[in-house]
């Protein structure tokens, strides 16, 4: 696969589909456009118009120079919706003038947009390669409950139109085959990667808070969980208990309306979205009280920059931690993550220790080497079409 990378045979027009321009996705298509177009690929992204802040346009500032194939930003709705025939057609018109070899989409609404798209532009030709990166998406779904069932039997159908599956953990990959069912066409586990200089140690602001949570305000990532356990804290300590809270998303609002209600021992700060490393040292312990995953980068910089982390035991992050995951804590169980902070508080928790976190961060996600994989992945699928 490294000739792939770095001998490509031709030169690719590579267009990234997805749904919002935030979080793990928007960093894992930042990542593999830098590496892309320094093989000298043409590439294209095209995406949500209504998701995303200040901090997002200020990324895509940076990408622009870089996007030959430009920024397309239609409104995307994260559920399935009448408006969704109308976007699909202009996405054609905008797919099909941009001549892509490559459709590489990912989430489950940009993978349905790419993959009902670059179906007909197939017909006579065998590009579009179609792509498919689920980031956990429809996998989070319960298949007990009838919104599960419902998409899971459109990623089955979807899978059709699919040339090959990439997934960035063996939780993603197993959870898709247990509730998609066996895959019909080939696939690919391609780990996330950090850039060498995301190795460099964070330290502590003066005036950091006790705990920080970096990333998107919803549920799913039990913000409500970390702002619950805070007065628990402060209870089990007999001591003031500070927090800051860095993203932006949909319960933002409610969010901070809660924390307006978590008592007089409780502080509690909110920021708008910054670089994760700029965020890490606002707080002396990262929190990552997720109730799902797919492999979040988030957990990855915070250990390659080797700051003190406490993370739920979902997704892929046990396959991060390796022989370490003992030291994650139960997910969705507001008990254990008070009981965890409290120890980590008052000194009594024992973490792994950072160095050596560090460095098998660094031996298995790298940058490069996901990038290498996932060309390798495009020119199977284009050498056996």
């Amino acid at each position: 696969m490294t000739d792939a990378l770095t001998n490509p045979s031709e030169r690719l027009r590579i267009v990234h589909c997805f749904r919002s321009p935030v979080g793990g996705i928007f960093r894992h298509v930042r990542d593999l456009i830098a590496e892309q177009v320094k093989l000298g690929h043409e590439v294209g992204i095209i995406c949500d118009s209504n998701t995303g802040g200040e901090f997002e346009e200020r990324l895509f500032e940076e990408l622009r120079p870089s996007l030959t194939l430009g920024l397309h930003r239609l409104p995307m709705d994260r559920s399935i919706g009448p408006r969704d025939v109308s976007i699909l057609w202009k996405l054609y018109k905008n797919i099909r003038n941009l001549k892509p070899d490559i459709l590489h989409s990912h989430g489950a609404k940009g993978g349905a947009y790419a993959r009902l798209i670059g179906t007909p532009l197939r017909l006579g030709s065998k590009r579009p390669a179609r792509l498919y990166c689920p980031h956990g998406g429809s996998v989070h779904y319960d298949r007990s409950k009838l919104s599960g069932w419902i998409y899971f039997q459109l990623e089955r159908l979807l899978e059709r139109m699919t040339d090959r599956l990439i997934f960035v953990s063996n939780y993603e990959r197993d959870g898709y085959f247990e509730k998609v069912g066996p895959s019909k066409c080939p696939s690919s586990l391609v780990y996330n990667g950090l850039t060498e200089e995301e190795f460099l140690p964070v330290g502590t602001n003066s005036k950091a808070s006790d705990f920080v949570y970096v990333g998107m305000m919803r549920d799913l990532k039990g913000v409500d969980l970390f702002l619950k356990a805070l007065p628990l804290v402060h209870q089990k300590c007999g001591q003031p208990v500070s927090a800051l809270l860095v993203g932006d998303g949909p319960d933002l609002e409610r969010y901070k309306q809660m924390a307006q209600t978590l008592g007089d021992g409780v502080t509690t700060r909110f920021m708008d979205p910054m670089p994760a490393r700029q965020a890490f040292g606002l707080g002396r312990t990262l929190v990552v009280p997720s109730r799902a995953e797919s492999m979040p980068y988030i957990v990855l910089e915070a250990l390659a920059a080797q700051r003190p982390m406490l993370a739920t035991r979902v997704g892929g992050i046990p396959e991060i931690y390796g022989p370490y995951a003992g030291a994650l804590v139960q997910p969705d169980d507001l008990d254990a993550l008070a009981v965890a902070m409290s120890a980590q508080l008052t000194g009594r928790l024992k973490l792994p220790k950072p160095q050596e976190m560090a460095n098998r961060i660094r031996e298995r996600f790298s940058s490069k080497v996901m990038a290498a994989d996932v060309m390798g992945a495009y020119r199977e699928v284009l050498d056996n079409s």
